[in-house]
């Protein structure tokens, strides 16, 4: 009777096998080694680009008045609101369908909170011109919410951010100048 090959052995060397293949499989997986070790890795290209410098701000238009003011330019869709001791603040607006109309103008009521024209909830309310159609005012959602107007409706508010509309809020009074340029 013969003998066979000893199981360990078949095993042992299938698993010696085994252990080869998988060397090599993982060796070509990793690619080739840097020619560099001491260089910086090449950025992943989705990595995001640095952001943009910020823009400077437009100076305040001249002309219609000075001192403390606030002042709105239909066509940048821009408010600067200007302290008594010169500060500026700007910032972006969504008007409504109604747009204001270029003159000087006075904060003729303040509200701090309603329910705006579109419906929405809304504070800081600073209303500065009446037209036939609306009354043409500041204000901002309540929900900080500033998307442009459902363009069937018609409504003088000009919408900003919660943070904006503090600042025209803090800084007029029924009598205020509001400056309106095209």
């Amino acid at each position: 009777m013969s003998r066979g090959i000893p199981s360990w052995v078949t095993v042992s060397g299938l698993t010696a096998g085994a252990m080869v293949v998988v060397s090599v499989l993982a060796f070509q997986a990793s690619g080739s080694p840097p020619a560099d070790p001491t260089a910086a890795p090449t950025p992943h290209p989705t990595v995001s680009k640095p952001h943009a410098v910020p823009t400077t701000p437009p100076p305040v238009p001249t002309g219609g008045d000075t001192g403390k003011r606030v002042v709105y330019s239909l066509s940048q869709n821009r408010v600067w609101v200007v302290t008594k001791t010169g500060a500026v603040s700007t910032f972006q607006v969504q008007a409504g369908t109604v747009p204001a109309t270029p003159g000087v103008y006075y904060v003729s009521k303040r509200e701090a909170s309603a329910v705006g024209t579109d419906g929405k909830q809304v504070e800081h309310l600073v209303f500065f011109e009446y037209t036939a159609e609306s009354w043409v005012a500041f204000s901002a959602p309540v929900d900080d919410k500033v998307t442009a107007p459902d363009p069937g409706l018609r409504t003088g508010a000009i919408r900003v951010h919660r943070a904006d509309a503090l600042k025209i809020w803090n800084n007029t009074v029924k009598g205020s100048t509001v400056v309106v340029f095209k």
